[in-house]
């Protein structure tokens, strides 16, 4: 083609494909700019979502080029570069759109089995139908107080946790990089206010302990107290350990601050040592109550992925109930980054996004509470996740209040509890008919009036404040525009921007210091200098006063960010009579419905940002009626009112305290299949196993007909059984039998070593154990564990075969964690007994949500359906081991490994079915352990220590370069771990095909980390006294 026509034609097909001008999520950089170009708008929208900003600069400069050969060249080049772009981003998006119909497809699978269940059980979850005879359900916060007298006089302990960003109790740095934000604050004066609240007698808020030289020495304090939120008027008797406090438990690299990507490794070490202080807590408070009983938390309570993560573990090693809230989702995360076109690699290794996700999908397998701020984040962000569906979380519930079994799926409950604030210190400022103030600073005002007024030329015009930290998502650059560019709104009012603290914008992160120079040029752009103030310091204190100022100019607050997930600074500006201007995307529509003082926007629309704040700002009666409206409705969202909701869900949990101290309320849910015995009398440790594999201890949970219930609809049920089990216990009059004495001397051991190396063959497994054995010596100061994926009855056999005694060990960890066993100090006279006494109290310790015999049919049913779809005529890929299960443990031959799916997707599987449990690929591939879902053999260990208080710093735990898919768990914590270099190598294999990576779970450079050369007695003893264990002292 003649001149440039080639290059019309190109632009005319690509910007066919694209959306049209007028839409209203069209490119945002255009309306950025507010005006519109042809060229302009081509080259951007076809950008959109890729870092090709250049794009624009090369089209002009090749425009300007005076040579007409050298400009089609150019043209031609671009062009050839915006083709390519647009193509990606039609394959992303294509991608994007494959990804949710897969999940879609996945979900509706999910929902259609448990709705064809229905016709087996001769019922239907379509409906809920109302019982007969069942009290009434609460409904209302008020009802709730009745059940605030009734437990006035108890003794409840929480702990929350939150582990990223500098916390402490007063003079909070919000704002001090991308983790110290509204989380931190959020749980701070959740804290507070619990620790306030009738019948909480303490509030334990863990975080980690910072002692690097670039932050105050105050996070290095170990223990602070929150002081109460009215100090004056606590009628409440408070004890010597009673109130909120901050416990700062160390963990991580040592005298250094670490974002809260890089704090993965560490999770296990602060899961141990938080163990240790809720049990240290636990029994103080119990020698302070009158009955003398171990207080143990009522409910842990996980803020963001890092601290679900921990607090599931947590949950699991004291068997309390877990409540999670996110605050800000990684999956919600993850699928704007890839609309923007970034790489899924590249996302991770920035943002850690897969351990995160991970985190919190094992929050949902947890958790019995899930606590949002609005009802957007249940329908719009955790809707993305495998474990969570709120459409079968309803058929769930339908079936379980008919009494109809769900077949081992639970789902847990969401509640929409909005943030609280505390408005006893709040005195809006009074604002005269008019407004006019001749002298809006006096001598008695702030200092931080002041350091603000200094930026205006002229202080007396209405201010409009916006706080918040640098963050491109909080979308600043774009209000300052919408200012800049508004000639009315510029002459009517000022713009302040709180944007945290700084003293060199070189010293902040490249994020952040981008967003500030990009605002400071757009100042400069403008001639907005006299207008716009961004004060270099504040301190917390100071944000009330900013707020009056605003209210006192007959200002507005506005949040523009892209997604909000609640927004508590519209909550702040609510109380002190400030109309808003807020996001329409996330929790501030929720807010605004509730308060009515001001109006939505698209953060998109540039336009639409400046007529808002136009309109509040020049209209007197508007902005009248919104300061009023948020003044008369701000009480819905104060903190009383937050926690008596609070406390009222939390209460609904089933407390499922260590079975040898039970508290009990009385208005509990169930969410185990079963209530048995174990609720009413201590099992006896002396339990016989016989040679043939039957299965022995408690009995196996039969269904889940009161999974769940509420405890209105449970009650008179709960009591018939209770009754008929006490009234079966006379008749039979069981003897209680003595413990065994083994396990007071695994107590007094100065050392515990822990084998749980997972090797291909017998043979290689014996060699690693006669080794380890052979190191320690004779003396008695050594105990040994063993941690198989083995049964009770392959263990005893392999031991033999070697020349080895049951009785080298103290205790022996079998089914990938699941069941627990201590060995018998003398043989028994009857050859056909094993020689191993199991612990009861494990199994009542792990038993949540383990769907038993009902998760087993539903597991048969599944391998039926992968059989059929992948129409295999070799015979089937999956087969029970009905010799190898037991009532915690369901084994599984694998007899095609190659068609099995990797761990990822099986676990995905699952969770897509609400099918709670941990599934094991063990024995290199040959067999799949299901079992409990927060059982483990790392768990094991940590019941030891909330048992039989072991100190697990004593503990060496051995295990080979790998090791089954459950060899990560064992890797970190406060007990030693040798690695023995050549050993079981060769089950990397079962690893392939990972979400994240390895370096995500091992912590670098870890003091109680190290590798034994080669598996030889010289280079194991010299990996202990790396450790710092000699043997010769022994």
């Amino acid at each position: 083609m003649a001149g440039n026509d080639w290059v019309n034609s190109y632009l005319e097909a690509i910007i066919a494909a694209e959306p049209g001008i007028g839409n209203s999520k069209s490119s945002l950089l255009l309306r950025e700019r507010g005006h519109f170009n042809p060229s302009r708008y081509f080259v951007e929208e076809v950008i959109t979502g890729f870092d090709e900003t250049d794009l624009h600069r090369s089209w002009v400069q090749a425009a300007a080029t005076r040579s007409p050969q050298e400009r089609n060249t150019r043209l031609e080049n671009l062009c050839w570069r915006i083709w390519n772009l647009a193509r990606q981003k039609k394959q992303v998006e294509g991608k994007n759109a494959k990804r949710a119909a897969k999940r879609h497809l996945e979900r509706e699978k999910a929902r259609k089995e448990v709705t064809d269940l229905s016709e087996t059980d001769g019922e239907k979850a379509d409906g809920i139908t109302a019982t007969k005879g069942r009290m009434s359900r609460i409904t209302s916060v008020d009802v709730f107080d009745n059940w605030f007298a009734q437990h006035k006089e108890k003794k409840l302990y929480i702990v929350l946790i939150s582990l990223h960003g500098l916390i402490r109790g007063e003079n909070m740095e919000l704002g001090r990089g991308s983790d110290t934000g509204g989380q931190v604050k959020y749980v701070v004066e959740l804290a507070r206010a619990l620790g306030s609240m009738p019948g909480v007698y303490r509030v334990d808020l863990l975080t980690r302990q910072v002692s690097a030289p670039d932050v105050d020495s105050s996070y290095s304090e170990p223990t602070e107290m929150l002081n109460p939120l009215d100090a004056d008027n606590t009628e409440q008797e408070r004890g010597e350990s009673s109130g909120a406090y901050i416990i700062r438990i160390p963990f991580g690299p040592k005298d250094k601050y670490v974002q809260k990507e890089l704090l993965w490794p560490h999770i296990p070490e602060f899961v141990d040592r938080a163990l240790s202080h809720i049990m240290q807590i636990s029994k103080v408070l119990g020698e302070q109550s009158v009955g003398g009983e171990q207080v143990w938390p009522v409910a842990i309570h996980g803020h963001y992925a890092d601290a679900g993560d921990s607090a599931a573990l947590l949950s699991g090693a004291l068997n309390v109930p877990m409540v999670f809230t996110g605050h800000s989702l990684g999956r919600d995360k993850l699928e704007q980054l890839l609309k923007q076109g970034r790489p899924k690699e590249e996302i991770n290794a920035n943002y850690k996004i897969m351990r995160r996700i991970e985190g919190e999908e094992l929050s949902l397998d947890a958790s019995e509470i899930i606590i949002t701020s609005t009802r957007q984040e249940i329908d719009e962000q955790w809707s993305l996740y495998d474990g969570f569906d709120p459409v079968l979380e309803l058929k769930l519930r339908a079936r379980m209040r008919r009494g109809v079994s769900c077949l081992g799926r639970f789902m847990p409950r969401t509640f929409v509890i909005p943030p609280g604030m505390e408005f006893h210190h709040i005195v809006p400022h009074d604002v005269d008919a008019d407004g006019d103030d001749e002298n809006p600073q006096s001598a008695a005002d702030p200092p931080i009036w002041s350091e603000i007024m200094r930026f205006f030329s002229n202080p007396r015009k209405p201010m409009i404040l916006a706080l918040a930290r640098p963050d491109p998502k909080k979308n600043l650059v774009t209000l300052v525009k919408a200012f800049g560019e508004c000639r009315p709104l510029r002459e009517l009012a000022n713009l302040t921007l709180i944007m945290g603290n700084r003293n060199d914008i070189d010293e902040l992160s490249s994020t952040s210091a981008s967003v500030l120079l990009s605002i400071l040029k757009l100042i400069d752009k403008y001639d907005l200098y006299g207008q716009v103030a961004m004060p270099k310091h504040h301190n917390q204190t100071d944000v009330p006063e900013i707020y009056r100022l605003a209210a006192k100019t007959k200002g507005v607050f506005i949040n523009p960010a892209f997604i909000e997930p609640f927004g508590l600074t519209l909550i702040e500006a609510g109380a002190h009579g400030l109309p808003t201007v807020a996001t329409i995307n996330g929790g501030p529509v929720d807010i605004h419905k509730a308060l009515d003082n001001g109006l939505l926007v698209d953060p998109h629309n540039q336009q639409a940002i400046a007529d808002a704040l136009l309109k509040l700002v020049s209209d007197k009666n508007l902005w009248a009626r919104c300061r009023q409206n948020g003044l008369d409705n701000i009480h819905r969202f104060s903190w009383p009112e937050h926690c008596k909701t609070y406390l009222a869900r939390i209460a609904t949990c089933k407390q499922r305290h260590p079975k040898w101290q039970r508290v009990e309320f009385d208005n509990s849910d169930s969410d185990s299949p079963s209530d048995s015995l174990r609720n009413l009398h201590d099992i006896s440790l002396n339990l016989k196993i016989p040679l043939d594999g039957d299965k022995g201890g408690s009995g196996s949970n039969n269904g889940l007909d009161t999974t769940i219930l509420d405890a209105d609809e449970i009650a008179a049920e709960r009591k018939s059984e209770i009754e008929k089990a006490v009234s079966t216990m006379a008749q039979k009059s069981t003897p209680t039998m003595k413990p065994d004495l083994k396990m007071p001397t695994l107590k007094r051991r100065k050392h515990i070593f822990v084998i749980s190396v997972d090797c291909g063959t017998t043979s290689d497994l014996l060699a690693v154990v006669k080794t380890v054995i052979d190191v320690a010596g004779k003396g008695g100061s050594i105990g040994f564990i063993l941690s198989t994926s083995m049964t009770i009855s392959e263990t005893h056999n392999t031991l033999l075969s070697g020349g080895l005694k049951p009785q080298d060990f103290d205790a022996v960890i079998c089914n990938s964690g699941s069941e627990l066993y201590f060995t018998s100090s003398a043989a028994s006279e009857d050859k056909t007994v094993l020689p191993y006494t199991l612990d009861a109290d494990y199994h009542s310790h792990i038993e949540f949500r383990w769907g038993g015999e009902n998760l087993s049919k539903t597991l048969i049913r599944w391998i039926t359906s992968v059989e059929e779809k992948k129409k295999l005529k070799e015979g089937e890929i999956l087969s029970e081991d009905e010799s190898s299960s037991t009532n915690y443990c369901l084994s599984f031959k694998v007899k095609d490994s190659a068609s099995m799916p990797p761990m990822k997707e099986l676990r995905k599987l699952m969770r897509i079915q609400a099918l709670r449990c941990n599934v094991v690929y063990c024995q290199s591939g040959a067999r799949l352990n299901v079992i409990p879902v927060l059982a483990s053999r790392s768990q094991a260990l940590r019941y030891l220590l909330v048992r039989w208080s072991i100190d697990l710093s004593n503990m060496v735990v051995f295990v080979g370069e790998s090791g089954d898919t459950d060899y990560e768990g064992l890797l970190g914590g406060i007990h030693k771990t040798v690695i023995l270099k050549g050993v079981a190598s060769d089950l990397r294999q079962l690893h392939g095909n990972r979400s994240y990576s390895m370096e995500d779970v091992i912590p670098v450079n870890s003091p109680n980390i190290t590798e034994a050369e080669e598996c030889s007695r010289d280079a194991i003893k010299a990996a202990l006294e790396k450790l710092g264990i000699n043997l010769l002292k022994h």
